[in-house]
């Protein structure tokens, strides 16, 4: 996705503009998710312990690793 300039600290509010909800519902999930808040919920959702998240965050860098490997190996 790409980077977006963060925005100030005042609350999320989002504008119903001609009745369409769903549109005003898209820009709503897309600034809970820039804001980091959908993952904190599934973050919170259940406890992880600590050596579960090295052994994931470790799993992820390595399958970030191989892949970019994969994409210079593929050029």
């Amino acid at each position: 996705m790409a980077y977006r300039e963060p925005r100030e600290k005042r609350g999320l509010r989002v504008e119903v503009r001609n009745n369409d909800v769903t549109r005003a519902w898209r820009k709503l999930k897309r600034r809970l998710q820039d804001e980091g808040i959908m993952q904190e919920i599934r973050d919170r959702k259940h406890f992880i312990k600590p050596s579960e998240k090295r052994a994931r965050a470790k799993a992820a860098g390595r399958k970030r690793w191989l892949k970019k490997k994969r994409e210079i190996e593929n050029q």
